[in-house]
């Protein structure tokens, strides 16, 4: 099983896919000569050409406009992002087109389009390039968000989200794109909707997506040296929820910590503490706690970015306070 990096496991699952089927194009900002902000896209242009990679101007909200339209002609557009911030710009054409127009054709028509590319903070890009946004998407009806940890994954749940006939927001982890990871051979896809155990622990049920997952596990590690035994369960898919593998676990462990590197205030962590007290309260043996971003816009200055941002420390700190320690 080969190790690749992020970024590779993605471009694979583009090249395949695009191999695969010839109405798959991709279109954003300098996916195509410049081979992609973060290289994702790299010797795709080279492959399939101009029609099928495509460059656009900086219009977020026009070339989403124009994904929708392809897709709903019968092509099977993947929308990149350069960075999820700039999607608020096409948040108008993503809620009110793309995923209202099935619905409110009465299923006569659909839209099968993925809107990917790098979110949530990486290092020194300021408030308005730091935001964690999956909670935003997420609150809207219709629409699947996925945010994969690591480079199997990614690989695996993007041929799947290019496969849907809905639309699908797929968030990759910005400071991800440089770790590296296993990868099968050959063709495989992971389902949407289904989390996954990456630890098996018995004491208390970890929770996290993203980079916050490689957070939990440094947490984890460092927790069973102090006798701790941590499940860390990465989320992969936003909504919908794999409650069943959430329940599976804090039945077993009585407890459970959600790490998330949004803010706290209406953050995707409450709905899935809300659901878990609504469906397994008796399970409990302390309160679920979070693990979140501080509720500021993200500081430039390295040394207040890293105070606002989830860390190690304080999911160790959360999980100790669930035991009584």
């Amino acid at each position: 099983m080969p190790e690749l990096l992020y970024r590779e496991a993605l471009n694979q699952a583009l090249r395949e896919e695009m191999r695969r089927d010839p109405r798959i194009f991709l279109m954003g900002e300098e996916v195509g000569f410049y081979n992609g902000a973060f290289k994702v896209s790299k010797g795709l242009l080279d492959e399939f050409g101009v029609r099928r990679v495509i460059d656009t101007p900086i219009t977020e909200a026009g070339f989403t406009g124009v994904g929708i339209g392809a897709a709903l002609v019968g092509l099977r557009p993947i929308i990149e992002m350069m960075t999820f911030n700039f999607a608020i710009l096409a948040l108008d054409q993503i809620v009110n087109n793309a995923v209202k127009i099935r619905y409110m054709s009465g299923g006569q028509l659909a839209v099968p389009i993925v809107i990917r590319g790098p979110g949530g903070p990486s290092r020194q890009l300021g408030a308005q390039h730091s935001q964690s946004l999956e909670s935003l998407f997420c609150h809207i009806a219709g629409l699947s968000v996925v945010a994969p940890a690591t480079p199997r994954d990614a690989k695996g749940l993007l041929k799947s989200a290019i496969r849907q006939n809905n639309p699908i927001i797929f968030i990759e982890g910005q400071e991800l794109y440089s770790t590296k990871g296993d990868v099968p051979d050959g063709d495989y896809t992971i389902p949407i909707g289904r989390a996954e155990i990456k630890r098996e622990g018995t004491d208390v049920t970890v929770i996290a997506w993203s980079k916050m997952l490689l957070l939990a596990l440094r947490a984890a590690e460092q927790l069973a040296r102090d006798g701790i035994s941590a499940e860390v369960i990465d989320l992969r898919t936003l909504k919908p929820v794999d409650y069943d593998t959430l329940l599976g676990s804090v039945r077993k462990t009585g407890r459970a910590v959600i790490v998330e590197e949004g803010w706290e205030f209406c953050g995707l962590g409450a709905q899935i503490a809300t659901d878990l007290y609504r469906r397994a309260f008796d399970a409990f043996d302390a309160p679920v706690e979070r693990v979140t971003g501080y509720d500021v816009p993200m500081p430039y200055a390295r040394h207040l970015e890293q105070q606002a941002l989830p860390t190690a420390e304080r999911v160790i700190e959360a999980v100790k306070k669930t035991l009584y320690r």
